[in-house]
């Protein structure tokens, strides 16, 4: 039996937190050290049971640990540097998306990867869920063009106000959370982006100058598909409609029926990110009545991984990466085009004008 993968965890915050817990439970993983500038580290120590290696600095736990691999879960303004100084220590990397906080810096990570020989797995968790994979597989036999039709809008406060608020230092919402649900797009078309348009709005001013809070982009892809994401971060976000998963085709639809998950109250957790519950399916066939001649479908599926279930299946990817020397050209191919299609429509944003890609 091979060794486990001795991992530097990089991050311990919500989804840092998440991906140490499945180091912990996942035997081919080894933690060989908690890192954060704050007192996070100590808190997941102490939950994880205690007895990590605790540094406050990246460049020094490196050199301390030696890993063989690193989890990074920091804020996407350090992806790139902590990616890159990885890729030179001769470790593998498992990262949160986005790959980095531009496109130039993305292509750089991608290239590091494959000069160096070691794996790079993006935290795609939409990629794991077993619902999700079926809510693309059924929008696929929908016919063409599609509209899909997504939002996540987060009336966020306390901790979480914290976070998006950091995170708009170097982001803004439909580029940080759009990346997923454009990933889900292109899966569901198979066709290329061609362009993009983008509105958002500045609704508070207790976030950075020049960035915005509110933002709705659409895509039109070159079968003639369309889609539309809309994301929203703050304590003044509606909770109504914030949770919107839609597909329609020429032969009918397919949607997200989240009835918990979207919930008052609930539009500000991480499980109400990947809560599916139900998918309803509906089929467009009439007869010569124009009657309906198929019932709308529902599905429950009885695999429904909560959060952490998600993280630990995202983990045994990239376990399974490393050691079958799995190709991830595709994947890490994905996650650059997903970002590169966020940033313009981030760019459609700021200038009020169209796209073209």
């Amino acid at each position: 039996m091979s060794s486990p993968i001795r991992i530097l965890v990089v991050g311990c915050g919500n989804m840092g937190a998440s991906h140490a817990m499945a180091y912990k439970l996942n035997p081919g993983f080894e933690i060989c050290g908690l890192v954060s500038t704050g007192s996070s580290k100590e808190v997941l120590n102490e939950k994880m049971g205690g007895g990590y290696p605790l540094f406050s600095d990246y460049t020094a736990a490196l050199e301390a640990t030696k890993p063989d691999a690193v989890c990074i879960s920091t804020y996407p303004d350090t992806h790139e540097a902590f990616a890159l100084q990885a890729f030179e220590q001769g470790c593998h990397v498992f990262m949160e998306k986005p790959i980095a906080d531009s496109v130039a810096g993305a292509e750089r990570v991608a290239a590091a990867a494959k000069q160096s020989g070691k794996k790079l797995v993006i935290g795609y968790i939409l990629r794991h869920h077993p619902s999700w994979m079926r809510f693309i597989e059924i929008a696929q036999k929908l016919g063409k063009p599609l509209v899909m039709r997504m939002n996540l809008n987060q009336q966020s406060h306390g901790y979480m106000w914290d976070v998006h608020r950091n995170l708009m230092k170097s982001l803004s919402p439909i580029v940080d959370c759009g990346v997923h649900y454009i990933d889900v797009m292109c899966q569901m078309v198979r066709s290329k982006p061609v362009q993009v348009s983008a509105i958002g709005a500045r609704l508070t001013d207790d976030i950075p100058e020049g960035n915005y809070n509110y933002g709705q982009l659409q895509i039109r892809f070159e079968d003639g598909s369309v889609g539309w994401y809309e994301a929203g971060w703050g304590p003044m976000i509606s909770e109504t409609a914030f949770f919107v998963k839609d597909v329609i085709g020429p032969k009918g639809c397919v949607s997200i029926v989240a009835k918990e998950a979207a919930s008052k109250g609930h539009s500000d957790s991480v499980e109400s990110h990947t809560k599916t519950e139900s998918l309803k399916w509906h089929h467009a066939d009439i007869d010569a009545s124009n009657a309906f001649t198929r019932p709308d479908e529902w599905i429950d599926l009885t695999d429904e991984p909560d959060h952490q279930e998600l993280c630990n299946r995202e983990q045994a990817y990239f376990l399974k990466a490393i050691q079958e020397n799995m190709d991830l050209t595709d994947h890490v191919a994905d996650a650059v085009d997903s970002l590169r299609i966020a940033f313009a429509c981030d760019d459609s944003v700021r200038s009020g004008q169209v796209v073209r890609l």
